[in-house]
């Protein structure tokens, strides 16, 4: 089941934070619950997921995108995900999240995430989203500008560029 208190409680906890430009980072708190764990008591890779929902989501409600969402009839969507995981996460662990917007294209906005553990990276998250409309994709340049985003647009990283480049080879539909 969805943790629809967690979510809730985290956009209570951030409801009067300032707001924040598009590329601003979001720093959110969350504790490893006995019910986030695997076998191996340690956080659940799909939980860890939806642990990053709980970040990216209050990120998207600071920067204005949700307003700017229901004004427009628009959703959004994740395209693609890249996690790296490289230390465990336990019950009762204090989970320090930091999400962010790094750049966009034509089609998507790339997101970055991580989770630190006593001041230890344990995970980190690369997203490729998209704000959707009835005509398909609404281009990125398009939601800065309903967000009052007056700034250039970010130069797109080598590692996230690299990352694009091999998802455009990756075969679809899969097997």
């Amino acid at each position: 089941m969805y943790p629809i208190a967690r979510f809730a409680y985290q956009f209570f906890v951030h409801r009067n934070v300032a707001p924040l430009d598009p590329t601003g980072t979001h720093v959110s708190h969350h504790i490893c619950w006995p019910w986030d764990l695997d076998l191996w008591n340690e956080l659940n890779n799909g939980r860890t997921l939806t642990l990053y929902d709980m970040g990216r989501l209050p990120l998207a409600g600071r920067v204005g995108l949700i307003r700017v969402l229901k004004e427009n009839r628009w959703g959004l969507t994740m395209a693609g995900a890249s996690v790296r995981y490289r230390r465990r996460v336990r019950a009762f662990d204090r989970i320090e999240m930091h999400s962010r917007a790094v750049c966009w294209d034509a089609r998507f906005i790339y997101l970055e995430q991580s989770m630190r553990v006593r001041g230890e990276a344990t995970s980190h998250i690369l997203y490729r989203s998209a704000v959707t409309g009835s005509g398909g994709i609404v281009p990125p340049s398009t939601v800065m500008e309903k967000l009052n985003a007056d700034l250039p647009t970010p130069e797109i990283p080598d590692w996230i560029r690299a990352w694009t480049e091999a998802e455009a080879l990756r075969p679809w539909p899969p097997f």
